[in-house]
């Protein structure tokens, strides 16, 4: 049975967490955005997914490995475990809410497909059964085997504390325990070429207090720029950037290579810093993410600048059209700020966190819950649109599993009280210890609205703080108790401090200002220069084709005097509040591509109605053109 049931990450006893999640079951989202995405993947995605992984022949692999059924040949990817684990971590957090018991059947059906594949030593990778067996860890940096693993872990921890059974914990645990006989010091090296197993490792000590698991995560770290053969006969540098090998960790300040590998090694190595001292890691992690947000963040958040290798590109690559932003980064980007946040409580990686979820996570799952985006670019010529399953699916099933975890990010506490990460209509009942519960509704439109209401309905005892996060866009705040000045510091970009004895009836009210907002690259982001983004509170938005039947949106402008106007549509892709603004057409039709003289290609030929969507809702309606950033014109 689990110490820490409905616990997203087990914080409580991390010696150099300053902050520790609420349990996801002690939160309710009651929402116009979270919500109802949470309920169609809770009812229906879930069984989607599961379903396409039998489809695809996912969970015959699990079925072959076991003797279960006669089937020739592994089927799909290498690493097609891991979709199948990442749907399963994805029921575990849907389970501490309740599901149907159909899919609860289904889940535990799945799981006991897996555990019939395990091998007597621990061992288990369908891709690497009977006649692929001598092939175990002969490739770890392309093959996945630890990538897998990771996966597998993360779902069974979540199963155990969605459900209190052992039955996928056990199967965790074996794993585990192979891994430990297998490597380490003194026993055989290994560089995880796809970083994951570091992360789940340290959860794995934190629910069983078992250290040689955090032990064996930290020496994985340490390995990495350090074994070269790792790439058999290519030890080429820019080959090992791809896989983050290149440096040791401790060494490392400018994120490259694989953009999703990038963001599970900075996760991982926060993880280890949360449970011990570590200051060269501590430096590398901030020099880490500096390099990231200072110069290769797309303004959605979104993270990899190039098709190839599906990698970080050169400090201020950041195309638009062929952005490869995949899904899958803006996730990493969630897990790494999040757990930077526990370490520091920095109002910036809650920023940075925000923005991702709120553009360049859910842009990569349709409303439906049914279609899902791989690559999240900033602009398209038309014809891109959400596919309801990829060969290479990793991005489905993890929107899935962050989007059911999410109650976990919204709120934490300290010794002192009870932080507010994520302004989300609902509730909250913390447990302060001592203190008692401090246990609260929240009443708010947000990310529409920034008006935010919260009124306790249980205070704890003594003088508590309650920390509310003021968004570093927010350049007036106003924060009231009780319908008086708050009497605290409120200053953009961190969190304002209410200390005092609370009752039950106070009630607290959080105005933050939502005007749009033009937003302009750093000059040296070549392909924004002279453009414009629009923001509005933590959403940054778009012009897509379905608004303009009359202009193509290729040649649209913003003149840099237009008003922008701001209203809410209720009927509109699940209810959006839209920009609108007086724009003009450009002749975007030079007839030459090269001459002497100056083009009037950008002038104005006249004027026509503007009007911007939030990001993450577009290719909604169909295939269309769409781009974020807007010539000024």
């Amino acid at each position: 049975m689990s110490k820490t049931s409905g616990v997203l990450m087990d914080l409580g006893r991390s010696p150099h967490a300053r902050l520790r999640p609420v349990p996801l079951t002690a939160v309710e989202f009651a929402d116009g955005v979270w919500a109802p995405r949470r309920a169609t993947i809770r009812e229906e995605t879930i069984r989607e997914q599961l379903v396409q992984c039998e489809k695809t022949g996912r969970i015959d692999n699990f079925r072959r490995a076991s003797g279960r059924r006669e089937i020739a040949d592994h089927q799909g990817l290498v690493f097609n475990d891991s979709d199948v684990y990442k749907a399963l971590e994805a029921a575990g957090y849907a389970l501490m809410e309740g599901v149907s018991p159909e899919l609860e059947e289904l889940i535990e059906a799945v799981i006991d497909e897996i555990a019939a594949a395990q091998q007597p030593d621990g061992y288990l990778n369908t891709a690497f059964m009977f006649n692929r067996a001598s092939a175990r860890y002969t490739n770890l940096t392309q093959e996945h085997e630890f990538y897998c693993y990771g996966h597998m872990i993360q779902a069974a921890i979540a199963h155990r504390r969605g459900t209190g059974r052992d039955t996928f914990f056990d199967v965790a645990i074996r794993v585990a325990e192979h891994l430990v006989a297998t490597f380490g010091p003194g026993k055989r090296d290994a560089t995880d070429g796809h970083e994951e197993i570091e992360m789940a490792l340290a959860e794995l000590y934190r629910e069983t207090d078992e250290r040689k698991y955090l032990d064996l995560a930290i020496d994985f770290l340490d390995q990495r720029g350090k074994n070269p053969s790792v790439i058999p006969d290519r030890p080429r540098r820019r080959e090992r950037e791809y896989y983050q090998d290149h440096l040791p960790v401790r060494e490392q300040s400018e994120v490259v290579g694989h953009a999703v590998r990038a963001m599970y090694m900075t996760t991982g190595m926060t993880d280890v810093i949360l449970e011990g001292e570590d200051a060269a890691m501590e430096a590398a992690l901030h020099r880490l993410w500096d390099n990231t947000y200072s110069r290769k963040a797309y303004v959605t958040g979104a993270l990899g600048a190039r098709y190839e290798g599906e990698a970080f590109g050169d400090n201020y690559e950041l195309p638009n059209e062929r952005a490869y932003a995949e899904t899958c980064a803006a996730i990493g980007a969630v897990f790494w700020n999040w757990r930077m946040l526990a370490r520091y409580g920095d109002a910036k990686y809650a920023d940075a966190m925000e923005t991702a979820l709120f553009n360049s996570v859910i842009s990569g799952i349709s409303l439906d819950g049914q279609g899902y985006f791989y690559m999240n670019p900033l602009a398209s010529p038309g014809g891109y649109a959400r596919d309801s399953w990829f060969e290479c699916s990793c991005c489905p099933p993890n929107v899935a599993r962050l989007l059911m975890s999410l109650p976990g990010y919204a709120y934490s506490t300290d010794d002192d009280g009870l932080w507010v990460h994520l302004y989300v209509s609902g509730s909250v009942a913390a447990d302060l210890g001592e203190r008692g519960r401090l246990a609260m509704s929240v009443d708010t439109e947000y990310p529409w609205d920034g008006a935010i209401r919260l009124k306790l309905a249980e205070a704890p005892g003594g003088p508590t703080t309650l920390a509310l996060r003021i968004p570093a866009w927010a350049d007036t705040a106003e924060l009231l108790v009780n319908g008086e000045p708050a009497g605290v510091e409120v200053v953009p970009g961190s969190y304002a401090r209410i200390t005092r004895e609370w009752a039950a009836g106070d009630a607290v009210s959080l105005e933050l200002p939502m005007r749009a907002r033009r937003v302009r690259s750093h000059p040296r982001v070549l392909n924004n220069r002279g453009h414009v983004a629009l923001a509005r509170g933590p959403i940054v938005y778009c012009v897509e084709e379905a608004d303009h039947a009359d202009v193509d949106v290729y040649d649209l402008g913003l003149p840099p005097d237009a008003t922008i106007a701001s209203h809410h549509e209720a009927d509109l892709l699940g209810g959006v509040t839209v920009l609108e603004a007086e724009g003009v057409e450009l002749n975007g039709k030079p007839t030459n591509l090269y001459q002497e003289q100056p083009f009037a290609a950008l002038g104005a030929t006249g004027s026509t109605p503007l009007k911007a969507i939030p990001y993450f809702v577009w290719a909604n309606r169909g295939a269309g053109k769409m781009r974020v950033w807007i010539p000024e014109a």
